[in-house]
């Protein structure tokens, strides 16, 4: 296979549809922690184990490269894979970079000092792990200065989601927003930092307002994903089908991930 997904649960549904549509013919396997969903409340180390599990699992699967398309996980354990775990004929990338690619108008390769840029005001919402990280922040210092990001925890979303009460997910994503605007009255931008809130995207866009600019990731990290392959096709593995490992229960997530995207979804066991 040539590309794995890995997601805590079923966020990273959101961009594997954005990568089926940018890059029709390529295989992916997607792998979905969900026995363990949702990460945004656990610890470094425990994320870490987690993830490096399930990665190991695609590394087994035959993926080459693994995009951790849980915003959680690459704030939590992405640095400390690349710089001790990931083996020398691997690649694991997250999910940060091509959000500041976008809202800061400058290519990743672009390692000129950091300048000021056209927003000023950001508003982050992810998961409280995410949040407390800071990694968004640090990343983006190394692009650009005189940005203030307000950032908001977004305890509950991800937990909603998963269960698929939407209801519910729809009044913590207004509640979080009201919070957030209560300390910036007036984002200019918004980031939507977790592969799920694409699913409740429209209720941040309503509760933010026509006048803020949502950055949604996963339509950037498929572009970002063509790119990276086209310059890297020694990445592009043998494979023939797409295929949905899960540590949860196969029917149960099958059936939730075919309510979010709307067409037939069939997970199998991990086996881990």
């Amino acid at each position: 296979m040539a590309v794995g997904i890995f997601d805590s649960g079923l966020g990273g549904l959101t961009v594997l549809e954005a990568v089926t549509k940018r890059l029709p013919e390529l295989p992916v396997v997607y792998f979905g922690d969900n026995a363990h969903t949702p990460y945004g409340v656990r610890d470094a180390d425990d994320i870490y184990d987690l993830t490096t599990a399930g990665v190991q699992c695609l590394f087994d699967q035959g993926c080459d490269l693994v995009i951790l398309a849980c915003n959680t996980a690459s704030a939590a354990a992405l640095r400390r894979m690349q710089e001790g775990w990931v083996p020398h004929d691997k690649r694991v990338l997250g999910v940060f970079v091509p959000l500041i690619e976008a809202l800061t108008e400058r290519k990743w390769g672009d390692n000129s000092p950091p300048r000021e840029v056209a927003v000023k005001h950001v508003a982050l919402f992810a998961t409280p792990t995410t949040v407390s990280s800071r990694a968004f922040q640090r990343e983006l210092a190394f692009r650009a200065i005189g940005v203030d990001v307000e950032a908001q925890p977004c305890a509950g979303v991800v937990d909603a989601i998963e269960m698929g009460d939407m209801i519910l997910a729809d009044a913590l994503v207004r509640s979080h927003v009201e919070s957030l605007q209560r300390r910036m009255p007036r984002p200019e931008a918004a980031i939507l930092g977790c592969t799920h809130y694409p699913l409740v995207e429209e209720v941040f866009r309503d509760a933010l307002g026509p006048d803020v600019a949502v950055y949604s990731q996963p339509n950037l990290v498929a572009e970002s994903l063509a790119d990276y392959l086209d310059r890297r096709p020694e990445m592009v593995g043998p494979g023939a089908e797409t295929r949905f490992l899960t540590t949860g229960d196969p029917k149960r997530v099958s059936s939730k991930a075919t309510q979010f995207l709307r067409r037939q979804i069939d997970f199998t066991a991990a086996g881990l």
